[in-house]
C-alpha cells in the first residue's frame, strides 16, 4: 500500500496565485538554521544507516523516527511524484507515512522523539526550491505528528550534506552499494518499525 499527493484546492497547479502559494511554502536555508534544529551527534551513521534498509533512488524521501538516544525507531521510505514542489503536498505525504510506522506524541507536552528526512536527488550539494520545500512539509508533518523535527539530509551523487549545517561526506552517496547493517559503517538498530513504497507509484490521497 502506497500513499500519494494531494494537489492544493486553494488555487490551479499552473496559475499565478497557485506558484506564489508554493513560494510562501518553502523554507530557506537562512530560516531553516534559524529554526533550532537540532543537530546529530552523527549524521553518518544515521545516514548510511538509512540508504542501507531503504536502497534509496533519485526522487526518494526517507523519513526517519530517533528516540532520544538517537536510535532509529521507525522509518518509510517512498518516491517523489513527478510534480512542481510544494511544501504542502510534500507534508501530507511525511505525514501519512509517519501514521503508518509509528504512533504520534501529540498527548505529550514537549516532543521527546524526533524526525529527520534524508531526500536523494541528482544535482549537487547546493539548496534548491525543492529542498526548500521538502524543509517546510518536514517541519509542519512533526508539528501535526507531535515530533521535534530534525535534520534535513540530501544524498547525490557527489555525497551526502546536511542543509543548514555544514556537514556532509562523500560516501554513501547515490551510486554507493549498500553497506551490511552489524559491518563497518552501518550500525545496529533496535527493529525498528519499516515501511518502504519506493518500488510502487504513489497511488492513494492523503489529505489533512
Amino acid at each position: 500500500m502506497t500513499f500519494g499527493f494531494v494537489p492544493s484546492s486553494a488555487a490551479p497547479a499552473g496559475s499565478p496565485s497557485g506558484s506564489a502559494s508554493r513560494l510562501a511554502r518553502t523554507l530557506e536555508p537562512a530560516e531553516w538554521a534559524g529554526a533550532g534544529i537540532p543537530l546529530l551527534r552523527n549524521p553518518r551513521e544515521v545516514v548510511t544507516g538509512l540508504h542501507s534498509r531503504h536502497l534509496p533512488t533519485p526522487s526518494t524521501a526517507v523519513v526517519a523516527v530517533l528516540d532520544h538516544e538517537e536510535r532509529i525507531a521507525a522509518s518509510a521510505s517512498f518516491i517523489r511524484r513527478s510534480a512542481p514542489a510544494d511544501g504542502w503536498e510534500f507534508r501530507n505525504a511525511l505525514l501519512a507515512h509517519l501514521r503508518r510506522v509509528i504512533p504520534h506524541d501529540l498527548r505529550r507536552r514537549t516532543p521527546v522523539r524526533t524526525a529527520v528526512l534524508l531526500y536523494c536527488r541528482e544535482g549537487d550539494e547546493r539548496w534548491t526550491e525543492e529542498d526548500g520545500a521538502w524543509m517546510w512539509g518536514l517541519r509542519d508533518a512533526c508539528t501535526l505528528h507531535g515530533l521535534r523535527c530534525g535534520a534535513y539530509i540530501t544524498l547525490t551523487r557527489s555525497g551526502w550534506q546536511v542543509v543548514g549545517e555544514g556537514r556532509g561526506g562523500r560516501r554513501p552517496d547515490l551510486g554507493s552499494r549498500p553497506v551490511p547493517l552489524g559491518e563497518s559503517g552501518a550500525f545496529e538498530l533496535p527493529s525498528p518499525r519499516i515501511a518502504s513504497g519506493a518500488s510502487e507509484p504513489l497511488r492513494r490521497a492523503a489529505a489533512r
